[in-house]
């Protein structure tokens, strides 16, 4: 075979991946799609999928009573579903490459931790002369940037791994749920409720100005990542050998921690701890792209949004009439997920 026939032969498979890849995106985005549609329809009083079409694209005779029901009550919640979980999504997916680490997640690094806590304080505090649906927020995106802030110091150190930051993300994990406890502990039942209700995690407190805000930043950090997607590309690689690509390892890992805290702080700020997502999205995203960060990104956003929009819809379902926090059943459904990511078989997905 000659040279010219071999690179021919590479050309051609690298375009049968890439439209593997694109196919992969279409089918999750195909599937988020239905997954929306299924979660404005399911809830106390059932509407008909049609119906639910029919309102959302303005076509077709509807009543006046199910364009309010979906546009005004659960439209909001649904995309704030897609938003929070496609953040979450890509926070775990660059969290994982900086670090090198298919454990990490914001989650795990204790940003979600630091959250609950600063939100059981502020409500604590009696929301410090501020209404609770604002200083609530505030309070768990102070205290996140707050943590993430640890762990810039620890990635500006000189010689300092990824192993090592992730020790120290634990450390936050475990001192922040030690300090929600004792909130919790020293609160009456009524505000130990309150609490509790918000580490739950929900969406039912989502409103129009809470998705515009968070799915402005999502996507604006998620511009932001997919420009140094080839940087990010080269690290998965090593960093040795991104470093004799020329990319800068620590600058870019700060950058990176930088945006994933400020996406993943303004998510979880309004719908509260949810865990096991940023987790297990990336893995499902390599499983059916690989690690080319230009398709990792979009992809990991997909099938985070996809997992939150379906444990939306089963939150609404187990029990009709009744609604279960949303992130209960990301961490009931994670858990067995997460177990088999670890034992099932392994595809290159490239």
């Amino acid at each position: 075979m000659t040279s010219a026939s071999k690179h021919a032969g590479a050309i051609a498979d690298h375009r049968r991946r890439e439209r593997r890849r694109w196919r992969a995106l279409a089918l999750f985005a195909l599937a988020t799609s239905v997954s929306l549609v299924l979660d404005v329809a399911t809830g106390p009083s059932l509407l008909p999928p049609g119906e639910v079409l029919r309102s959302l694209t303005g076509l077709g005779e509807r009543a006046e009573m199910t364009d309010s029901i979906v546009r005004q009550l659960r439209l909001p919640m649904a995309l704030m579903a897609l938003s929070v979980g496609a953040a979450l999504g890509a926070g775990g997916a660059q969290m994982q490459t900086i670090l090198d680490n298919p454990m990490a997640s914001p989650y795990t690094l204790g940003m979600a931790a630091a959250a609950g806590f600063g939100a059981a304080l502020v409500l604590a505090l009696g929301g410090l002369g501020l209404d609770a649906m604002i200083a609530v927020p505030i309070g768990a995106f102070v205290f996140s940037m707050l943590a993430a802030l640890f762990l810039f110091a620890l990635a500006s150190m000189r010689r300092m791994r990824g192993d090592t930051i992730i020790l120290g993300g634990i450390a936050l994990l475990f001192l922040f749920q030690s300090l929600l406890s004792l909130i919790q502990f020293l609160s009456s039942p009524e505000l130990s409720q309150q609490i509790l209700f918000w580490l739950f995690g929900s969406l039912s407190k989502a409103t129009w100005p809470t998705f515009w805000l968070t799915t402005a930043v999502t996507a604006l950090c998620g511009a932001l990542l997919l420009r140094d997607s080839w940087k990010l590309a080269a690290l998965r690689m090593g960093e040795t050998r991104a470093a004799s690509l020329g990319v800068d390892v620590r600058r870019l890992r700060m950058k990176t921690l930088v945006i994933v805290a400020v996406m993943t702080a303004t998510a979880t700020s309004f719908v509260g701890v949810i865990g096991f997502v940023g987790l297990v999205a990336p893995h499902i995203a390599r499983m059916g792209i690989g690690e080319d960060q230009r398709f990792l990104l979009p992809m990991s956003m997909l099938c985070g949004a996809l997992i939150l929009s379906a444990a939306s819809v089963l939150s609404k379902s187990i029990v009709p009439g009744a609604l279960f926090p949303v992130g209960i059943v990301t961490a009931i459904v994670g858990v067995p997920f997460l177990l088999w990511l670890i034992f099932a078989p392994r595809g290159t997905g490239r």
